[in-house]
């Protein structure tokens, strides 16, 4: 058998059997057969069309997905599936420009509908195959049915709604009692003879309307990273307006960057932050005419440092220095559980007390404090 190249530039070869030269037939078929082969196979629900949107092979998967009949699917056209769901005009008028090389379908959604059956909710992809003859035009057609993954974000979505209005309506009755819990301590405070119970009654209804101002300040975040300028300019205020009667003599200054932190650490610093606001408020302007407490906080990476200073009378020293107390307790126990380490020093005029983070865990210092 012999092959010649004819004037029209079509391949030819002589046939034996019929005596005479045949054009040669072109390898195309050879590559439509791995093609059909590779689609039939698939995982994904495909389609293979031709330019008349006729079906050329259909994936096993996608008759499955479809329920249709993958022995009789082959040559028809596709508003011809199953009871003619899939005659859909706008998708008709899209494969055909798709066809012509005049649009791409990425990602179109459409509804398919079938009698009796729950409408399903689909992606759809169509792209040409270029296989290098341009009149030889083929239409690959993907379909993603997202139905179920969709009312599971729905699903996702209502229960997280759900859970918001619960934690909403925990946060609310846990204000009410702290409300009701610093009411009653008052109360007693009022009632009691005793200067010393007076002043632990005290001393617990300031720890109480400090957990009721860190709690306040949550309540207002959406879960996950807190705003700590946002989280302790409030949280600050709402201590300056329950315990500072004169903003002309007293003031509260914070300066934050631009930092978030977990829930959990936000929880701590805001507790840290609160103690010290309340300790420096108790005792260190008992006869200044102006006084000043400053937040500061600043990060690097993983590294931070949290600062509250005052400019009132200082730390006593010596005899004079106060014995640790309740409130030196609880600033220790959160610096440890931060992995901080604590510093206590003179401001000049005033007190300094420093935390730091290194990324690892610190020594802690013990915090001298009347508190």
């Amino acid at each position: 058998m012999k092959a010649f190249l004819p004037s029209d530039g079509s391949l030819c070869e002589f046939s034996a059997h019929k005596g005479h030269f045949m054009p040669r037939k072109p390898a195309v078929h050879v590559e439509a057969a791995s093609t059909l082969a590779v689609v039939m196979s698939s995982n994904e629900p495909l389609l293979f069309l031709s330019a008349n949107l006729k079906i050329i092979a259909a994936s096993a998967s996608f008759c499955r997905a479809f329920d249709i009949d993958s022995v009789t699917v082959a040559g028809k056209s596709l508003g011809e599936l199953g009871r003619g769901e899939w005659a859909m005009p706008k998708l008709t008028s899209l494969l055909n420009a798709t066809a012509s090389g005049n649009a791409l379908i990425e990602a179109y959604e459409i509804d398919l509908k079938r009698p009796d059956q729950k409408t399903r909710q689909l992606i759809v992809n169509a792209q040409i195959l270029d296989d290098g003859q341009k009149d030889h035009v083929r239409l690959l057609l993907a379909v993603t049915d997202v139905t179920d993954a969709r009312a599971i974000a729905r699903l996702k979505d209502d229960l997280l709604n759900e859970k918001a209005i619960l934690i909403q309506e925990v946060q609310h009755r846990v204000a009410n009692s702290l409300q009701i819990i610093a009411s009653v301590l008052m109360q007693s405070a009022r009632r009691v003879q005793s200067e010393e119970a007076r002043g632990h009654l005290h001393n617990a209804h300031h720890r109480v309307m400090s957990i009721a101002s860190v709690q306040k300040q949550l309540s207002t975040t959406n879960g996950g990273e807190v705003q700590l300028r946002a989280y302790l300019s409030q949280l600050c205020e709402s201590l300056g307006a329950s315990m500072i009667a004169d903003a002309d003599r007293l003031s509260i200054a914070v300066n934050v960057d631009d930092s978030s932190v977990d829930a959990d650490v936000s929880v701590s610093l805001g507790l840290i932050v609160t103690e010290l606001v309340i300790n420096a408020l108790k005792h260190a302007f008992p006869d200044q005419a102006t006084g000043r407490i400053v937040i500061d906080y600043a990060s690097e990476g993983h590294n931070w440092t949290l600062s509250i200073t005052d400019d009132g009378i200082g730390m006593p020293t010596g005899l004079a220095a106060p014995k640790a107390g309740l409130g030196t307790g609880i600033v220790e126990a959160l610096t440890r559980n931060l992995h901080g380490e604590l510093q206590v020093s003179d401001a000049d005029p005033g007190t300094a007390v420093t935390i730091r983070h290194r990324g690892g865990p610190g020594a802690q210092v013990a915090l001298p404090s009347a508190a």
